[in-house]
């Protein structure tokens, strides 16, 4: 039985799949803003609310794309 690694299955959903694809450029696009918000000297209250809002949905979108790449792993 041939089994994916992690990197073949992302690369094969990443290929094929739409909502892997806007998935994965979500999670990018937090990432990249939760960057920016990280180098602030002295963020405001504002901006540290965004950080914290922005990990907990960079963690939501890690555990549906984890959970997209399981489902796809089973499937095949």
């Amino acid at each position: 039985m041939d089994v994916m690694t992690n990197d073949s299955v992302k690369a094969e959903l990443f290929k094929e799949n739409q909502i892997f694809r806007n998935l994965v450029h979500q999670h990018q696009n937090y990432e990249k803003r939760l960057t920016e918000l990280s180098e602030l000297s002295y963020p405001s209250e504002e901006e540290m609310l965004e950080e914290t809002t922005l990990k907990k949905k960079k963690l939501l979108l890690k555990d549906e794309i984890y959970q997209m790449m399981q489902n796809h792993t089973k499937s095949h």
